[in-house]
């Protein structure tokens, strides 16, 4: 290191606190939600002067005033648009989007989509409690059949949608799922944090007020263990404590639950996780709860060329021997000229 090279600083989670007062619900997962990003910003080597969050509309978008960063309070649905014109502006910054299952899959299922397709390199936190919380309750994209709400007192008959594959669908080349209050968040952070390209995470965030503990059949302490999977690359695909696993069913081509004795995984011939396999990340998301386990952690991560390097490649060889000249840029094409017309004598 020369004399002229700048000291590394590094951070500690109070230094990406703010000194605003968090207005959440008490209980709400959101909570959990930011201390685990503030915990993990250090942890990257993330510098708050370099680091801006972009938000939405909803709960989940107040993230933005309690992070010690650059930080957006967008429109409805538009955080993707703005945070793709920080990143084309300034592509050294990194760029977190945090936004909810109505703020992301309703009014910004569009924006959402292109965002994923285009492949702009930055972090979407998607925080899913299947509810409206911010509006009264009401339902919203992700909501189960049967919820009752103010908008469907009589209860949702709407199919679901699933963020994970629409992630998939739209062409996210990282897809993971992680819990509000679960220990293993933050390593979920950092994985979509090295990832080059758009990082989509799903978080089950629980809802005190208006769906409170929907989540507790796999997020609860007493239901952990058999109905969450935690997948992690190169290792079986085993929960409920080593005892159960997913195999193949070759003549069906899909995942099956298998019970392993004494350990013998190989046995049992489970599944070993790859997280590049697209066709797998695509079956543990589609798993149905109940039959099978809530499958966690980084699902697929095969990166791909970013959408804002070929900006940037193309614009720098358009502009390869040229010189800017904006009153030339400005005169080109159909032009005219008003003049001053003399004053009567």
């Amino acid at each position: 290191m020369n004399d002229m090279t700048p000291a590394v600083v590094k951070s500690t989670p109070k230094d990406w606190e703010t000194d605003q007062e968090v207005r959440w619900c008490p209980g709400c997962g959101d909570y959990a939600i930011l201390k685990a990003v503030q915990r993990t910003m250090p942890e990257i080597g993330a510098r708050p002067e370099n680091t801006v969050f972009v938000s939405g509309i909803g709960c989940s978008s107040r993230f933005p005033y309690y992070m010690e960063t650059y930080g957006f309070h967008t429109i409805h649905g538009r955080a993707p648009a703005v945070a793709t014109g920080v990143k084309l502006a300034n592509p050294e910054l990194d760029v977190w989007i945090i936004t909810g299952d109505g703020d992301a899959l309703s009014i910004g299922g569009n924006h959402t989509m292109h965002l994923l397709r285009r492949n702009l390199n930055c972090q979407v936190l998607l925080f899913n409690n299947e509810i409206y919380g911010l509006t009264k309750g009401q339902y919203s994209p992700t909501s189960r059949v049967g919820t009752r709400s103010p908008s469907t007192p009589f209860g949702s008959v709407d199919r679901p949608a699933q963020p994970c594959a629409f992630a998939l669908g739209s062409g996210a080349r990282f897809v993971a799922r992680g819990i509000d209050v679960h220990k293993n968040l933050p390593s979920v952070f950092k994985a979509a944090y090295a990832h080059q390209g758009a990082a989509f995470v799903e978080i089950f965030q629980n809802c005190i007020v208006y769906n409170d503990d929907v989540f507790a059949s796999f997020t609860e302490k007493a239901n952990a263990s058999g109905n969450q999977l935690w997948v992690e690359h190169g290792q079986p695909l085993l929960f409920a404590g080593g005892t159960k696993g997913l195999t193949m069913d070759i003549d069906r081509l899909v995942l099956k639950v298998v019970d392993v004795v004494d350990g013998d995984w190989q046995g049992a011939h489970v599944a070993v996780h790859d997280q590049t396999n697209r066709g797998l990340a695509h079956m543990l998301v589609e798993m149905p709860f109940g039959p099978f386990p809530m499958a966690l952690g980084v699902l697929y991560d095969d990166p791909a060329p970013t959408f804002d390097s070929a900006v940037i490649a193309q614009n720098k060889h358009a502009s390869e021997g040229k010189k800017p000249d904006l009153q030339k840029l400005l005169s080109q094409g159909q032009t005219w000229q008003v003049e001053k017309e003399p004053r009567p004598e």
